[in-house]
């Protein structure tokens, strides 16, 4: 049987377990041109949440009793397509699902001889391509930069500062919890990491910054894009990646500090990485080199189970993780 998860209902706020509904079928059948793909992985991203949302964005919603849209990885079992071959393991967009059946759009082959499959879904993947396109393309980071980052110890902003950290940077990064700000500081290389939960945030930006901010990527949006802006210098860069802070809040927190761009001729822009999709295969041999030269460390949160989709995907607005999140959802 496929267990498949299916969107039942648009939430309101944060999504609860009726907001999707597990169902059983039989695997299905392939025809000519197509391929099945048994499910090893799905990615777990705080985009999910907006993609639930019946309003107008950079992709369409998921649709009511349609597949949870999700980054997945798997290994074909089947295939009647000239271009794959059993055996041969995929990247792609197949959702919360346990088998996908495709002709192959929208999915790549990757290469696990020397990366394990996880990578794929995180450095390899769309929240390692959205730090390496945010950082160097938006941000345009040069040698001595400033650069702050939110959301320093999850999947996009881990790589972020690393990143900045290889191009002579000063990197101060910003999560929650004593444990995830000396993963970042220790494991990562950050030059410091201000603990939202237990310090005030504008002051360590201050004490950590004391010149001011050349970059800030945000993550979470909300009160702390509106610290950072009062702490911009002069032609500083603003990425907007994400504002997880507002995802599930039905009141949206504009940015007071706004006048802050015109006095300092600063910019704010947002960025979607689909929008970098023909150059996916020079940040990855790019990242990829950095992995193997050490510069580059990643992490990976695994839990197990489709059954569990619900309890994980929280994990993605209470903190309890710390890298990327993934689920395992092949049987045992």
């Amino acid at each position: 049987m496929n267990k498949r998860l299916v969107l039942r209902e648009r939430p309101q706020g944060l999504p609860n377990p009726s907001t999707w509904q597990l169902v059983e079928e039989a695997i299905p059948s392939i025809d000519d041109g197509e391929i099945l793909i048994k499910t090893h992985y799905v990615s777990l991203d705080p985009a999910m949440r907006g993609w639930m949302n019946d309003t107008k964005s950079y992709i369409p919603p998921v649709g009511l009793g349609e597949v949870m849209r999700a980054g997945t990885i798997g290994e074909i079992i089947e295939t009647k397509h000239p271009e794959f071959k059993v055996g041969d393991v995929l990247s792609g967009w197949g959702g919360v699902q346990q088998y996908i059946k495709t002709d192959g759009q929208g999915h790549f082959k990757v290469d696990t001889s020397l990366v394990p499959m996880t990578k794929y879904l995180g450095t390899l993947g769309m929240p390692g391509m959205t730090a390496y396109f945010g950082i160097l393309e938006v941000g345009k980071i040069k040698e001595g930069d400033v650069v702050l980052v939110s959301g320093a110890a999850g999947a996009v902003g881990s790589v972020v500062g690393q990143i900045a950290k290889i191009n002579g940077c000063h990197v101060v990064g910003i999560a929650g919890g004593k444990e995830k700000c000396n993963y970042v500081v220790d494991a990562l290389g950050f030059d410091a990491c201000i603990d939202y939960k237990s310090e005030n945030v504008y002051q360590g930006i201050k004490a950590h910054c004391p010149k001011g901010i050349d970059v800030y990527f945000d993550n979470v949006g909300g009160e702390i894009l509106d610290m950072a802006l009062s702490r911009l210098r002069m032609h500083a860069r603003i990425v907007i990646c994400g504002a997880i802070s507002q995802y599930n809040s039905s009141e949206i927190y504009g940015p007071k500090n706004y006048l802050s761009l015109l006095v300092n001729r600063a910019t704010m822009q947002g960025m979607v990485v689909l929008d970098y999709a023909k150059k996916y295969r020079e940040a990855g041999m790019q990242m990829g080199m950095w992995m193997m030269e050490g510069k580059l460390k990643t992490e990976e949160d695994v839990y197990e189970g489709i059954e569990n989709f619900y309890d994980t995907f929280l994990r993605l607005f209470s903190g309890e993780k710390r890298g990327k999140l993934l689920l395992k959802v092949i049987e045992p």
